[in-house]
């Protein structure tokens, strides 16, 4: 895999956080599979290349789609709330690794998580209650905040607001590791139809798999 697909997996994980996010906040529902992939990414630690961190490039193909949805501005209007979360993730990710001891408490406090996520299989919301928990304390701290539009019936929803929490946390974790991987703002505008291209295929890979 070269460097621009190991990024556009990077920016799948983002795109699928936010993807979730907002169907949580309006309809209450969400795909659990891509759920528990983005929830899984936060407790990948070592993981040796892109694809693994959310448990095979797969795990990301509803972020492929939606990427290339946005890339290619399709369904403009339907998409607002969704790009406004995948811009607010890379923005917040750069507040959040400009504080290398708020980055060490999440990290201590995923790795005691990780415990729960491996005996709890099957059970992502409980999960997802624990990781909500880490991001009120520490990036809900932060002066810029992630605004979730939706129905006031699903965002008072206390399972709702766990995973909606949990999935901003995987968000920014997949914002981080973009970072990682040489990924800037910059990129999004300039190499808009390389990404396209490099999201379209690799879901069209996953098809024929």
């Amino acid at each position: 895999m070269n460097q621009l697909q190991r990024q556009t997996l990077a920016l799948a994980g983002i795109a699928q956080a936010a993807r979730i996010v907002d169907q949580v906040s309006k309809t209450g529902s969400y795909p659990i599979e891509f759920l528990e992939s983005s929830i899984h990414s936060l407790f990948e630690f070592d993981a040796s290349d892109v694809a693994q961190v959310y448990g095979g490039a797969a795990g990301v193909k509803l972020g492929l789609n939606n990427l290339s949805a946005l890339l290619a501005n399709r369904d403009g209007a339907e998409n607002r709330d969704v790009v406004r979360y995948v811009f607010g993730m890379l923005y917040l990710e750069r507040q959040f690794a400009a504080s290398p001891e708020m980055m060490s408490v999440v990290h201590s406090r995923l790795e005691h998580t990780q415990f729960k996520a491996e005996h709890f299989a099957g059970h992502v919301g409980q999960v997802c209650h624990s990781v909500s928990g880490i991001y009120q304390d520490t990036l809900s701290k932060l002066k810029f905040r992630i605004k979730v539009s939706g129905s006031a019936q699903h965002l008072q929803d206390e399972a709702n607001a766990d995973i909606i929490r949990a999935l901003l946390l995987a968000g920014i974790r997949s914002a981080y590791l973009w970072r990682q991987l040489g990924g800037h703002r910059w990129r999004l505008l300039f190499q808009r139809r390389k990404l396209l291209e490099t999201a379209q295929q690799l879901s069209r890979d996953l098809s024929l798999v």
